[in-house]
């Protein structure tokens, strides 16, 4: 049972995904790791051992804290966590509940390798308009909060991946591309065990949107439509996906929480 000091993993599952999702940090220790190379969406690999190193980092963030079975080592850390002042819960469970859950997992080999500052670096063409803005979404929600997005010529984009190790998308040739008739985002959907049916929803509509086809999606039409307003409105690529975030977080709480609901005015007429 939860307490003040923890959460579970049915609450945390609806916190995942959305703006106001805690940082996760994932503690357990290197063999139940390797036992099982998954990770919590979002969450980042530290040890125990070191809290009092890398809690700085965390100041002014809430803080759920995951280890393998939701006992010492995430007690511990989260204890720790909140004696420098930052709001910090362990995980009801650890790994094994959420699992237990049925809840996602990321498989770990599939984030590409972090910067010195713990960030995964990603490049694509500039001036983008769908799939470009919905992968960087979805990589900020559920696989790295602290992505970092280049956007580059499109010619340019090979060269700049391999000079500054960043790792390349929406691009032809590349592992994170266009499949078959699946984007970019699809693909990113499938490969980071992301599958439920929030987001395969959300996938069909950014599909139907970004390869020219209306009819997979009502829906699609209108995310198109928003998403070229936004390229009309912003010549900096980085403050339209800062824009972009906005719109996508509102298309997957539609997905999420709203898809059945319907709206009409007026709300109620009075009877003949």
């Amino acid at each position: 049972m939860s307490s003040y000091t923890s959460i579970s993993s049915e609450k945390l599952s609806r916190l995942i995904g959305t703006a106001h999702a805690p940082a996760l940090i994932d503690v357990r220790i290197d063999d139940d790791f390797a036992a099982d190379p998954h990770l919590i969406p979002g969450a980042i690999r530290h040890s125990h051992r070191d809290v009092q190193d890398w809690a700085g980092g965390l100041t002014g963030q809430s803080v759920v804290v995951i280890c393998q079975k939701g006992e010492k080592l995430s007690e511990g850390t989260a204890a720790w966590l909140r004696h420098h002042s930052i709001a910090a819960e362990s995980l009801d469970g650890g790994h094994e509940g959420w699992k237990k859950a049925a809840l996602p997992t990321v498989p770990a080999d599939k984030i590409p390798r972090r910067d010195k500052r713990g960030r995964t670096v990603w490049v694509t063409r500039s001036r983008p308009k769908i799939d470009r803005i919905a992968c960087p979404w979805l990589i900020r929600r559920f696989v790295d909060p602290c992505a970092v997005f280049l956007f580059v010529a499109p010619n340019e984009v090979g060269a700049v991946a391999e000079r500054f190790e960043a790792t390349p998308f929406d691009v032809e040739n590349v592992f994170w591309s266009h499949r078959g008739e699946l984007c970019t985002f699809d693909v990113m959907v499938q490969e980071f065990g992301l599958s439920a049916p929030p987001l395969e929803r959300l996938a069909v509509m950014v599909r139907g949107a970004d390869t020219a086809r209306p009819e997979l999606s009502p829906e699609a039409p209108g995310l198109l439509a928003a998403s070229l307003g936004l390229s009309r409105m912003y010549d900096d690529d980085l403050e339209q996906l800062s824009a972009g975030m906005l719109l996508y977080d509102a298309f997957y709480r539609w997905c999420r929480d709203a898809a059945k609901e319907t709206h009409n005015w007026p709300t109620s007429k009075v009877k003949p």
